[in-house]
């Protein structure tokens, strides 16, 4: 259940009393020894999946050659249960790590609790003008910096190339494409689509494709039920009716990989994040060449995809700040950026690593950069994190003919007029 603004002021202050109190080492910012070395141990909280968290397990254990006085602990979160954790971790004053991979929009809501350690002036944020302006923005709240980018991306569509060919399928340029394209796939036994019907994320696509947002951060406004959202919710449901596609309102992400790998589905909306799990599939390993990406179908209005990405954060609890902070440096630093390009294919965040001609020379990066460059922003505010659990609610009612579009952008705006509550936006 969402906190509401009262509850959330109190955690807030309780957070920041104990905060004050520091840990073991009296909040004094971490432990080094005489000669200036760091020891100690880092808890690193990390919540990627299964296809990149070995990798990161084998970077982030390698901090321990560079600093032989610190151990790493890690610790793999599942990503959906990664938030509340920390959240409860952090609220109860025990259990917190002291380093945690955080989702873009989950910044300013735990530095809004009083969560996160401030970087500025600490050496995880050297070099900080090597940031991407538009990854460096999410790290940034009320004037401070509360992370340090790992990973920038956006939405795309992933297609299978021999499907598409074998239905005579263009690459479609909208979604009005993927509808006209049923028949013809159907010939072959396949939808054209699988559409994520459990996640509010993978709606954005469709808002932005019809002129619309969440809402705007800069005038207070709340857009998402304009006639823009109503379209939104519209067009998702006709995918659906029209058999031009298929979808889940509970384990998208499994059911959708399952049918886009297997063959069942020729094309899904997805990020960088599922490139090696997808090119891990029946039709694709051993033929990655047969993996297309382009850019999001347009509605009937414009073309956008959202800014997603992650970043590291540092618990402002944590009883070894010093180390911490080192950590985030190393983690964020060209040297582990440019080799999660090339073992991954993740989108670095530092402008010098597109220099590196490995990361030049890989395909993924080549389209999903531009992408990104034209990505939109999300409102980086505190409540932020919170505005997609509303559309989630309401995804999974109109998919399944409990709600009709109009109504759902409705009660959507409702639930952001609570959250929001007299224009007090942080």
């Amino acid at each position: 259940m969402r906190r509401g603004i009262g509850a959330t002021a109190l955690v807030a202050a309780l957070a920041l009393a104990a905060t004050a109190c520091g840990g073991e080492d009296g909040g004094d910012g971490g432990k080094k020894g005489a000669d200036g070395e760091l020891s100690g141990t880092v808890e690193f909280w990390d919540t990627s999946g299964d296809a990149e968290k070995g990798f990161y397990q084998k970077v982030a254990e390698e901090f321990e050659d560079k600093h032989p006085g610190v151990e790493v602990k890690y610790v793999n979160v599942p990503f959906g249960e990664a938030n509340n954790k920390f959240k409860n971790a952090a609220g109860g004053g025990s259990g917190a790590p002291d380093v945690m991979r955080t989702e873009v929009a989950w910044v300013a809501d735990f530095a809004g609790l009083g969560y996160l350690a401030p970087l500025d002036d600490t050496v995880a944020v050297e070099d900080k003008d090597d940031f991407l302006p538009q990854a460096w923005g999410s790290t940034q709240f009320e004037g401070k910096t509360y992370g340090v980018p790992q990973v920038i991306d956006t939405l795309a569509l992933f297609y299978n190339k021999e499907l598409l060919d074998k239905a005579g399928v263009e690459v479609p340029q909208s979604v009005a494409d993927i509808k006209n394209s049923t028949g013809k796939f159907a010939k072959n036994g396949v939808t054209p689509f699988y559409l994520r019907g459990d996640d509010a994320y993978f709606v954005l696509p469709f808002l932005y494709g019809e002129g619309g947002d969440m809402l705007d951060a800069d005038a207070k406004k709340i857009t998402i039920d304009d006639p823009a959202g109503v379209r939104a919710f519209e067009t998702i449901k006709d995918l659906v009716d029209s058999e031009a596609a298929i979808t889940d309102v509970t384990d998208g992400w499994e059911n959708m990989q399952k049918a886009f790998k297997d063959g069942k589905v020729a094309m899904m909306l997805n990020g960088p994040w599922a490139i090696e799990d997808t090119l891990a599939g029946a039709q694709f390993k051993g033929k990655e060449d047969n993996l297309g990406v382009a850019a999001v179908p347009a509605g009937s209005k414009a073309q956008g995809a959202p800014q997603g990405g992650h970043n590291y954060s540092v618990y402002a609890g944590s009883d070894n700040l010093d180390a911490s902070y080192e950590f985030v440096k190393y983690m964020s630093s060209a040297e582990v950026q440019k080799r999660t390009t090339e073992e991954l294919s993740l989108l670095p965040t530092r402008a010098s690593v597109y220099e590196e001609q490995t990361v030049k020379d890989n395909q993924m990066v080549q389209f999903f950069k531009p992408a990104v460059d034209k990505a939109v922003e999300r409102p980086w505010i505190a409540e932020g994190n919170s505005l997609f659990e509303p559309i989630r609610v309401q995804l999974a009612d109109v998919l399944t003919g409990k709600t009709e579009p109009e109504a759902a952008a409705g009660k959507i705006g409702e639930e952001y007029t609570k959250l929001l509550k007299d224009g007090d936006w942080k």
